[in-house]
């Protein structure tokens, strides 16, 4: 299970990252963008992703990853059950959010650390 400590500790992994409150969730952004926010009352987060991204992350047998059920959905914004989601699936995720929603340099500089 991933915990918020374990959430915040690799989203502030990436360059440029603040977290601030989002309504009733904290979220997590990039130059003022949001890439991912925190639900504590249902364990969840919900990060931006590309369609085909989403598409992708949400086809696992394990339902763990899944658009968000309504307009936010179709706009790639997609849900991750954070008391399930596989470690390695969860750091992906949130690697892709991060990288659909930075700017190119910051893009850059995460991708020559990946390498």
């Amino acid at each position: 299970m991933i915990t918020i400590e374990g959430l915040r500790k690799y989203v502030f992994s990436f360059p440029e990252v603040e977290e601030a409150p989002h309504f009733e969730k904290i979220s997590f952004r990039v130059q003022k963008k949001i890439f991912v926010t925190y639900s504590h009352s249902n364990h969840t987060i919900t990060l931006k992703l590309s369609l085909e991204e989403q598409d992708v992350f949400s086809s696992g047998k394990d339902n763990a990853i899944f658009p968000v059920p309504n307009e936010w959905g179709k706009q790639g914004w997609t849900v991750v059950d954070l008391s399930s989601v596989h470690e390695d699936l969860f750091h992906d995720a949130i690697t892709t959010a991060y990288c659909t929603i930075a700017p190119k340099k910051l893009v850059q500089l995460v991708q020559k650390k990946l390498a």
